[in-house]
């Protein structure tokens, strides 16, 4: 299986949180991981544990007042992850 590769990746915040939603990888893929920065070119640290199996994960670890960056990749049977989808933001609200 050669890598597979999310196409898009949407965030919505909600108060103290934010939920992406992407479309599934066109390869089969057996889970996805989520990363996320607080700095446009990065570094990005994973946020899930374990893989997400779903195409939607809603990140509650968020802090008011602040940009994340997020890019979500594939993950396949044997564990390999695909390039990283294309960088979303979102600006949580100060409370």
């Amino acid at each position: 299986m050669g890598q597979a590769v999310v196409r898009s990746v949407q965030s919505q915040t909600e108060s103290h949180s934010v939920a992406l939603t992407w479309q599934p990888a066109p390869s089969a893929a057996s889970g996805y991981n989520v990363y996320r920065s607080t700095a446009a070119s990065g570094p990005y640290a994973k946020v899930n544990s374990p893989d997400v199996a779903a195409t939607a994960f809603t990140d509650s670890s968020v802090q008011g007042g602040q940009v994340y960056y997020y890019v979500v990749m594939a993950v396949d049977s044997a564990g390999s992850e695909s390039s990283p989808s294309a960088q979303v933001s979102a600006a949580i609200p100060t409370p």
